[in-house]
């Protein structure tokens, strides 16, 4: 269940030689007829800005907000390497364009990768052609598995609504904060809209998806999320489709969530009963980032302490007394004082990949939520290598 299951979209993913153990590292999706329809794109807010999200902002604006193409790669992030960075990510589009007979401003292009290095443009070519000699409407899940770096599962989502559809890809598995994520997604619909409209809905749904993960409070300088309607189901419905896309992003970064470098937990917090909802976030967030209390996640410690200490500490109104703190339902502090639990039900929460983190502030009605991992030596053995 992927984007090529949305009718009139094709897809593509093949081993280019971008990483150099023969892996699939670049993708292609497209509109059947390579003709442009409505699109939308949500980038990140790193002011080192990668080449191709440059490119791609120009594009959506010579365009008005129309495209036909997206083509991404995998293993090398094209940010850092100045003129020649913007260049190759140019051509990227060109070669694309000339192979599908689209216009170059109606291709997207996507990176990522390692950053600081020139893109290998002879592979790159090869594999924009091979890509295109390899497009079919049943390769979704390979050009997820083209883009992934060190994510270990490719990241697909399908959400049926009255009468269409809504498919997506994603890739990401660290550098994992808002906004939005080390992530690329293309999502695809059959659904009709304008590009207006289309941007208005897909940054509502990143906004409530992609931007409440987090895995270790780093921002990266791709980060892409860009939307594809061709309009063929005939449905107009801004409405519905606002809630398909919501329902597909948070599909796409919970499964990035579980697949975060070295996880073996994926958090699910709520924070209520902040004076504002400005408040909820910044103690939700505190807390999703504190390294103290993302161990005691891996040791499966549900120790409150390290969790009303971070907040406390946060800047926001804070009431120790006022203060509850609960996992899978079982309160563990509240009053000023930890609470007598169920240990054996307790201890069973916390093996569990899925943790529910409940923690209300007794101050007002602000509310935030936040899916975030723990973090365990694996993490740090991954983020060692630099090359």
């Amino acid at each position: 269940m992927t984007i090529t299951d949305v009718e009139g979209f094709l897809a593509s993913g093949v081993a280019s030689g971008i990483k150099n153990n023969k892996e699939l590292d670049l993708a292609l999706v497209t509109t059947e007829d390579q003709q442009p329809v409505p699109a939308a794109a949500v980038f990140t807010s790193n002011k080192m800005t990668a080449a191709p999200v440059l490119v791609s902002r120009k594009h959506l604006e010579v365009t008005g907000g129309t495209a036909s193409t997206v083509v991404l790669n995998s293993g090398n992030a094209n940010a850092a390497t100045g003129e020649q960075g913007l260049l190759d990510a140019e051509r990227m589009c060109q070669l694309t364009a000339q192979g599908l007979g689209c216009e170059s401003s109606e291709v997207l292009v996507c990176s990522t990768g390692w950053i600081g290095y020139p893109l290998p443009m002879e592979e790159v070519t090869y594999g924009i052609k091979s890509a295109i000699d390899s497009l079919k409407d049943d390769q979704g899940t390979t050009a997820a598995k083209a883009i992934m770096t060190t994510d270990t599962v490719p990241k697909n989502t399908l959400v049926k609504a009255k009468g269409f559809s809504v498919g997506g890809i994603s890739k990401g598995a660290a550098m994992l904060q808002p906004n939005m994520a080390t992530m690329l997604s293309v999502l695809t619909t059959d659904a009709v809209i304008n590009p207006q409209e289309a941007t208005r809905l897909l940054q509502k749904a990143v906004s409530v998806s992609f931007n409440c993960l987090t895995v270790d409070g780093a921002e990266s300088t791709n980060d892409t999320v860009i939307l594809l309607a061709n309009g063929k189901s005939g449905v107009e419905d801004p409405t519905l489709l606002g809630e398909a896309l919501i329902e597909a992003c948070k599909d796409l970064a919970v499964q990035m969530a579980d697949d975060a470098e070295g996880s073996t937990k994926t958090v699910f917090l709520h924070v209520t009963g902040a004076k504002d909802d400005t408040e909820a976030e910044l103690a939700a967030r505190s807390t999703a980032n504190s390294q103290l209390i993302k161990c005691s996640w891996y040791g499966e410690d549900p120790y409150w302490g390290r969790i009303a200490a971070q907040i406390g500490a946060s800047g926001i109104q804070f009431d120790p007394e006022t203060i509850s703190v609960s996992y899978g339902g079982q309160i563990v502090y509240t009053q000023g004082k930890a609470q007598e639990v169920d240990s054996e039900a307790l201890g069973k929460h916390m093996s569990q990949r899925r943790l529910e983190l409940h923690v209300d502030l007794g101050q007002g009605r602000g509310e935030s939520d936040v899916v975030t991992t723990d973090l365990t030596h694996a993490y740090i053995d991954e983020n060692m290598r630099t090359s």
